[in-house]
């Protein structure tokens, strides 16, 4: 399984950081995980390319998760693809349709297959994903990956707050991808701080944590961010960074 980071920010612009999008793959299989702004431009630079992304799986429907969505509709159009597959939570097929409304000259263009999940097993692009609800200011999903050969699992946990169920549902995880969006001295709902993250990782069996959708607040102290987690988490803590290839 190969992860390619190819947006690690936020709704606040983070110079080198695109909005979330994650890249997956395994075997011949490739699976987007969020669409915001940048991202199109970064998957354009890896060797997938927008041509090779049939699917697209997203978290919650936040403008800083799906602002590439349609650009992304219509690059695949003009490269001569003729498909494209979304999943997502509830409201994933009303937003596209919205999108559709606003651009109407793109209605018809792609295959569009649109599919809502939840907190459920699926699957995707070739893998087999479960669902978790977490706590953010909409209805929010977090993922668990494992592809057909049934290799080390891969957690995504969406925007969120961290508590003591998201943990669990990642707890023997090889990867997990969590939402660090703000320091300690920050009160923030929503979303984590790193001492929060850390507390509720604690006793878990994850091989390695990567802190993801940063905003400018958390950007500027990245070392503490890994320092505040790392106080109460005894695995591998590491900032994500746009362009970072993780293999597992």
């Amino acid at each position: 399984m190969r992860l390619t980071f190819l947006g690690t920010g936020s709704a606040m612009p983070v110079s080198g950081r695109a909005q979330s999008g994650l890249l997956l793959e395994s075997d011949s299989n490739a699976l987007l995980v969020d669409c915001g702004s940048g991202v199109l431009a970064r998957l354009a630079e890896t060797d997938v390319g927008y041509e090779g992304v049939s699917s697209v799986l997203l978290t919650h429907l936040h403008l800083d998760h799906v602002s590439d969505l349609m650009p992304l509709i219509k690059a695949r159009w003009l490269v001569g693809k003729d498909d494209l597959e979304i999943v997502g939570p509830e409201g994933t097929e009303a937003l596209v349709e919205g999108l559709l409304d606003v651009h109407d000259y793109m209605k018809d263009r792609l295959d569009l297959q649109v599919r809502e999940v939840g907190p459920h097993e699926f699957g995707i692009a070739g893998f087999d994903v479960m669902g978790y609800e977490v706590r953010h200011s909409m209805t929010t999903l977090a993922y668990r990956f494992t592809n057909d050969f049934g290799e080390a699992d891969l957690v995504v946990s969406g925007d969120t707050e961290a508590f003591d169920g998201l943990t669990t549902f990642a707890d023997g995880a090889s990867v997990l991808v969590h939402d660090c969006s703000f320091p300690d001295d920050v009160d923030v709902s929503n979303h984590p701080t790193p001492t929060k993250l850390g507390e509720t990782l604690t006793g878990h069996d994850i091989d390695t944590v990567f802190l993801t959708h940063l905003y400018p607040h958390a950007d500027r102290v990245t070392d503490e961010l890994v320092e505040g987690v790392e106080a109460h988490f005894d695995g591998e803590v590491r900032v994500a960074e746009d362009g970072l290839v993780v293999e597992f």
